[in-house]
């Protein structure tokens, strides 16, 4: 994309997925493709894959497994909607 203002890392990836199918596009296939990008793109941002906490040495204030598995469970919701509409032929 040329554009006088350089992009994150973030839009550029949703930018390049978008983008991906140069050929005949199917502009619905496209938009799904997009909007999968968008999401699994979201899920780095809002939710990022966390390291599992070494439960052994957590005390209370250190760790909330309560907390590490409820943002765990929607980052897998979220990953699994964006899958789904990439894999849709």
């Amino acid at each position: 994309m040329t554009n006088s203002i350089p992009l994150s890392p973030a839009v550029q990836a949703v930018y390049d997925a978008y983008l991906a199918d140069q050929g005949e596009i199917d502009f619905v296939r496209a938009d799904r493709f997009a909007l999968a990008a968008a999401l699994f793109t979201a899920a780095d941002q809002v939710l990022p894959e966390l390291p599992e906490p070494d439960w052994g040495a957590c005390n209370e204030m250190r760790c909330d497994i309560e907390l590490y598995t409820d943002h765990q469970r929607k980052r897998a919701a979220l990953l699994a909607i964006a899958a789904e509409l990439e894999a849709q032929p």
